[in-house]
């Protein structure tokens, strides 16, 4: 049998985006690689709570932001409390869309990824 375990983002600003993931979203890194010639460098984040991860990528070769092409794609998170968890977004100016007919809105990483905010 086959079980979730991670899933990967690569990112252009290591440390903006480890800052961004824990203010934003509470994750907090749980294992780090680092190739030994540095050319890249990847972090695992966890919610402290489920064994799933998200996998930062770091590559020292791809400095400029990547092309999420129409970003068709997005990870989902789950709050205990929507209405704080939106509140904060809104002040961290992160927000990037709304539905308030579905319930949900959407948050933007510094490297444009979407993250779906979803109540409990």
């Amino acid at each position: 049998m086959l079980t979730f375990n991670h899933f990967n983002f690569n990112v252009s600003d290591l440390d903006a985006s480890l800052r961004f993931y824990k203010n934003a979203l509470d994750l907090e890194p749980v294992r780090r690689k680092e190739a030994e010639d540095g050319s890249f460098v990847l972090v695992f984040l966890g919610d402290g709570k489920t064994d799933f991860r998200l996998e930062l990528t770091w590559l020292r070769d791809h400095p400029q932001k990547y092309n999420l092409g129409e970003c068709e794609f997005h990870l989902a998170l789950q709050a205990a409390d929507y209405e704080a968890a939106y509140a904060r977004h809104k002040a961290m100016g992160c927000v990037c869309f709304e539905n308030p007919a579905m319930g949900i809105y959407f948050i933007n990483d510094p490297d444009g990824y979407w993250i779906e905010i979803i109540p409990s």
